[in-house]
This record gives structure tokens, C-alpha cells and sequence, in this order.
């Protein structure tokens, strides 16, 4: 075997990378830590981005301490906890689909959606029309005999003329104007866009019947177009003094139109279109495909906004329209469009080729395989069980005959007779489809469950997404239990504690004041008013307003007031009410007794501190025991190595 030097280089050199992620940073107890899952740990949570010694040195302390405290949540159980197990399978319930979807397929879509509509393509069309599903021979022969007239060279308008079920074929000849992406269903646009110019296509089965289309012409996509219009319709089966009439009004509005008059209120004074007028007459804005191709080609004559057209007569009547903007179609692949392009797909039935990819993927995965079973056996068992019927005995069928198999998993004639016996009665999921069709849906549906129950085997970020949210309940859990649950509870312990540390709680120079706050101006002036003029009754004077103002009052510290300069003030002051930038409530605070020096804080003041520095120093005395429990041992050389 011959290996290129570089080549050779470039392997040992990928080898000995991979090696390198595979060594162990630390051991705790006899459970080891490597440097890939540490730095997937570090990478994740590195905020800052800073890749130094003290970056990746404090955060390995912050890691062990974090192995350590999930560790000690196994030694006691807690995964075993029903509201644990509950958690974890809503979590799993509720991400396991984001692994069930292919987004190199998507992608490809997406792309693929992009490369067109960059183009519109004028389409003619001959539709041949079935009963249903299962009744298509008639249809076929039609569909059949369509193609051969155009194989020989017959106009495309009189084959259409002559086969074609659209009931608008006698006036279009089966033009049916220009295409772009999704204005057709995804079968259909796969097949008009397979075409050149000029060309047509073989008979094409739908749900509903037999298309054949012809590629008319291209050109560049013109994007979409946004416009208001003035609709005068007119009765079904109209005569020619009534046609005459409205053409009459609608010449005599387009004449006001164009000398100035406003379009909005023309639209709203005369246009019958029910769905606009209130609006100035303005529609959503549309693309090729959307309405009749005469109506849109005059839409999209327009070339400045403001321009209005003159009347023309489409089906529904007589139209004026005045364009408002136009969105031309962006030739490059900005994120905004792409954007826009995954949410239509993700919404289109294209999804279903993504959805066919992925169950493809599964498949493989899962590793299935058919088992050999006598299909002149197996179809009309399947066809009684469907018809429940009484059943046919075979030599070779039996409730435990195995039909296929996953990795761990048999599938056998009763599993699939049940599945028969649940979507028999379901219309959609049985009529117009074989036998090996039904089977082939019950294989998917199976393999789409037994993936999803199993999906931690067979991807590695679900596992990992998995067990991240189940040790930070764990750890949760365990903090929960061992520190503060715990000092919030032991009373005596935290006393104790602050006792020996009092000198750590000060109050720093402040005042004792009362914030009243409130979100009615008129009223935080009127009690402004009232306690500026008799401050020593401000508990009574507030208690009138107790339902529509807050009052707090206590100890405060300078910085913690809202307003600034209040060191200067003197004692008494009450301060004229403000407007608050962050909700639009209006304060104002009344001086009660100011304390320039620092003080000593009582235990019922320094609570809060003390829980919070008892909580940590009752994790620290944890930690500790911990690491004797589990003495850590970090691997310095790999540590190094992080930096270096």
C-alpha cells in the first residue's frame, strides 16, 4: 500500500487529535471526566469567550463542583423520584421531534425553491377529471388519447378545446397564465418546472385526475405586486343595457380618478368588493398565479406606484386599479428570504419528501429488515381482517409470525392484525391503497415510534440534550435538599451563624423613609399634597388610598433610593412626586429620620444576607465532604494542554 508522505502527516495528525479529546482531565472517585466533554461544557457556557489559563482553570473547579453535587444526586436516589421521572419524559416529549425532522432535505428545498423563483413560467393545461381514486380507466383512456393527438403535432388550445375538464377551457384554450414556486401543489410544480419552453408533458395522475401541461414561455420572476382596486360587478346572465350601465359608471369614476379625485374614497363609495372597499379598496399583495391571468397581466402592467389603469372587464365585472408598491423577487440568497422561503416549506406539502427522506434515514438506523412471508397468504389474510371477516387459516401464519424486525424489536401478523383492526373504519388511511402499501404504513408508523422511544441510541445530541436536563434537575433537586431547604429551615443554625459573623452586616449611611408609588398622576398629587402639608399623620392619610397607592417604609441605604441627593435633604422633607422612566408611575418619598453613619444590623435585618452567606458556606462544608468522598484528581499535562 502506497500512502503519500502529507497524506500520512495529515492522518497521524488527525489520529492523534482525536486521541487527544478522548484523554481524561480529571477523575472524581473512579468516575473519569475527558477534555472533549469539558470543553463541550466550557464552549457552551464561555460568555465572555476569553480562552486563557484563568478561563479554563476556573471553570474546571466550577465543573467538578458540578459533577460532584449531581454525583451525590445519584448516591441518593433522587433520578428515582416520580416528579424526576415525570419531568425528564415531558422534556423528552416535548424535544424529540426536533430530531425527527431531515434538515439536509429541508435545506435542499429550500434551495431548490429559491433556484425557482427566480423564474415564472407561462403554463397551458388539460385536466381530465376521474370519479375517484380507484375509478381512473376512463380517465386514463382520455388522458391517453389527449397525448397521442399532441405526440402528432395538433394545437395544444384545440387538444385542450377538445379533452380538457377546466371549465374555463372555452375561453383560455387551457392557457392558464404564468406559475411560480408554490403556486401550484408540489407534484404539479415539480412537473411544470421539468419542462423547456415549448415542451409538454405526458399525462401526469393527481387526486382528482389526469394533467398534461405545455412550458409556454419564461422569464424572469416578477415578484409581487400590491394593489387597490374599484370592482363594479354584475348580475349573473346580465343584460347588454345593464353591462352598459356599469361600464357607464365605471368610465365616469376612472375620469374622476384621474383628475385628482381621492381613490380611497371612490373604492369606498362605489366598489363592490365587500373583502376591500373599507380599505381604501386594497387586496393583499399577490404574485403570478394567484388570480386570472388577464387580471394579473394588468396588475402587473403597472410601473410606478400611484399609476391606476384604465377599466377593464375580467369575469366578476369591471375593475379599476391603482398600483400601491411592488416586491420584486431578491436574486441572491439573503437570510430575510431564505427565511421566509423554510417557513412557506416547512408549511407546504413539500414537507412530505423531507418527512419521506427522514423516515429513509430511520430505516437504516434501526436497522429493518422484512422477514420472508407468502404474500398469496399474507394479502388475503389482511383483506379479511379488513373486511372482519373470519379469518382464512394458513400453515405458514400464525399469531407469532414475524413480518419484520427492527434492531431489539419483532413486529408479527398479530401486531400488524391489530393495527388492520384500528384503521379499518378510517377511510384515509385504507380506501384506494394495496395491500403492500397498508403494510409499508404500518411499518413506518412502527418504525417512527420505535425510533422515537429510542432516539438517545441512535443520536448523540439527543442524549446529550437529555442527560444535560436531567442533571440539572438533579442538581437542582440536591441543592434543593442540602443547602437551601436546609438553611432556610435551620433557624437556630442560621442565628448561630450570624452570631459568629455579625460584624459583616452593616447598614451603610441612609435614611428611614416612606416611598409612596403610584400609577394616576392626579392622584399621587393630591396625596402629595395632603402629607407635605400634616407629615405626622402620613399612616392615616395613606390609608385612604391603600387600594390605588403603595406605601413602603423601612430603612433604606442613599443608593437604593430612586432619587438623587437625598444625603441632602433634611429630615421631614417630602420630595415632589416623579415620573418613573421604566413603567410611567410617578413616586414621591417623605424623609423620615436620616442616619449618616454606619450602623450595625439586627439579626431580623440582616436575614436575608445571612440565609443567602449561611447558604454558601453550608454548599462549601458539602463540597468538602464531597471531595473526600470522591477526591478529585486532575490530569495536568491535559489541562495544559487547553491553552497551549
Amino acid at each position: 500500500m502506497n500512502i503519500k508522505p502529507g497524506s500520512l502527516i495529515v492522518a497521524l495528525a488527525l489520529m492523534a487529535a482525536q486521541s487527544s479529546f478522548g484523554q481524561t482531565l480529571f477523575t472524581y472517585g473512579k468516575y473519569p471526566v475527558t477534555k472533549s466533554e469539558f470543553l463541550t461544557a466550557f464552549n457552551k457556557n464561555n460568555v465572555g469567550g476569553t480562552r486563557d489559563e484563568k478561563a479554563f482553570r476556573n471553570y474546571l473547579e466550577l465543573y467538578t463542583r458540578y459533577k460532584l453535587k449531581v454525583r451525590a444526586a445519584y448516591d441518593q436516589k433522587l433520578d428515582t423520584l416520580s416528579t424526576q421521572k415525570a419531568e425528564l419524559e415531558n422534556f423528552r416529549t416535548q424535544v424529540a421531534g426536533n430530531y425527527l425532522v431531515d434538515d439536509e432535505a429541508i435545506q435542499t428545498l429550500v434551495d431548490q425553491a429559491f433556484e425557482r423563483s427566480q423564474k415564472d413560467i407561462h403554463l397551458a393545461h388539460i385536466f381530465i377529471h376521474f370519479n375517484s381514486p380507484t375509478d381512473t380507466a376512463d380517465a386514463y383512456k382520455q388522458a391517453t388519447a389527449a397525448y397521442k393527438e399532441l405526440q402528432s403535432g395538433k394545437d395544444f388550445g384545440a387538444v385542450a378545446g377538445a379533452y380538457s375538464n377546466d371549465p374555463n377551457v372555452g375561453i383560455n384554450k387551457g392557457d392558464i397564465g404564468y406559475i411560480t414556486v408554490f403556486t401550484l401543489p408540489y407534484n404539479l410544480e415539480n412537473l411544470a418546472y421539468s419542462l423547456k419552453p415549448g415542451s409538454f408533458s405526458k399525462p401526469l395522475k393527481g387526486k382528482q385526475g389526469y394533467h398534461i401541461f405545455k412550458n409556454l414561455g419564461e422569464r424572469k420572476a416578477i415578484g409581487n405586486i400590491s394593489v387597490a382596486q374599484i370592482l363594479l360587478t354584475y348580475p349573473p346572465q346580465a343584460t347588454p343595457e345593464q353591462k352598459s350601465k356599469i361600464q357607464f359608471t365605471i368610465d365616469s369614476i376612472y375620469a374622476a380618478a384621474a383628475t385628482g379625485a381621492s381613490f380611497d374614497s371612490l373604492a369606498l363609495k362605489y366598489s363592490n368588493d365587500n373583502q376591500s372597499y373599507q380599505a381604501g379598496g386594497q387586496i393583499p399583495e399577490f404574485g403570478v398565479g394567484r388570480y386570472e391571468p388577464f387580471f394579473e397581466g394588468k396588475a402587473f402592467s403597472l410601473t410606478r406606484n400611484g399609476e391606476v389603469t384604465k377599466p377593464f372587464v375580467t369575469s366578476y365585472g369591471y375593475h379599476i386599479l391603482k398600483r400601491i408598491s411592488a416586491t420584486p423577487v431578491p436574486s441572491t440568497k439573503t437570510p430575510a428570504y431564505m427565511a421566509d422561503l423554510k417557513q412557506r416549506v416547512a408549511s407546504d406539502m413539500r414537507m412530505q419528501e423531507a418527512s419521506k427522506s427522514m423516515m429513509q434515514k430511520i430505516l437504516v438506523r434501526i436497522g429493518y429488515k422484512r422477514a420472508p412471508f407468502n404474500k398469496g397468504h399474507l394479502w388475503p389474510y389482511a383483506d379479511s381482517v379488513l373486511k372482519n371477516a373470519n379469518l382464512p387459516q394458513y400453515a405458514d401464519l400464525n399469531p407469532k409470525t414475524v413480518l419484520f424486525f427492527f434492531d431489539k424489536r419483532k413486529y408479527t401478523l398479530n401486531d400488524w392484525k391489530n393495527y388492520l383492526q384500528a384503521i379499518r373504519n378510517v377511510g384515509d388511511l385504507v380506501n384506494g391503497k394495496s395491500k403492500e402499501e397498508l403494510l409499508q404504513s404500518y411499518v413506518e408508523a412502527s418504525a417512527e415510534q420505535y425510533y422515537r422511544s429510542n432516539l438517545e441510541r441512535y443520536n448523540n445530541a439527543f442524549a446529550h440534550q437529555l442527560d444535560e436536563f436531567k442533571n440539572g434537575n438533579l442538581l437542582f433537586e440536591c441543592m434543593q435538599r442540602n443547602v437551601w431547604t436546609k438553611a432556610n429551615d435551620d433557624t437556630a443554625g442560621l442565628r448561630k451563624y450570624y452570631t459568629n459573623n455579625y460584624n459583616r452586616y452593616w447598614w451603610q449611611p441612609g435614611a428611614d423613609a416612606v416611598f409612596f408609588s403610584g400609577s394616576d398622576q392626579k392622584t399621587i398629587g393630591e396625596l402629595y399634597k395632603k402629607i407635605d402639608s400634616d407629615r405626622t399623620n402620613w399612616r392615616s392619610i395613606a390609608k385612604e388610598y391603600e387600594n390605588i397607592v403603595q406605601a413602603d417604609s423601612g430603612r433604606f441605604e442613599y443608593d437604593q433610593f430612586p432619587i438623587s441627593g437625598v444625603d441632602k435633604l433634611g429630615e421631614g422633607f417630602v420630595t415632589a412626586p416623579v415620573k418613573n422612566a421604566t413603567d410611567n408611575s410617578y413616586t414621591f418619598l417623605y424623609l423620615i429620620k436620616k442616619h449618616n453613619t454606619k450602623d450595625p444590623r439586627n439579626f431580623e435585618d440582616a436575614r436575608g444576607f445571612a440565609l443567602n452567606d449561611y447558604q454558601n458556606y453550608l454548599e462549601e462544608e458539602w463540597i468538602i465532604s464531597l471531595k473526600k468522598k470522591y477526591p478529585v484528581k486532575v490530569n495536568q499535562s491535559v489541562l495544559q494542554s487547553l491553552w497551549k
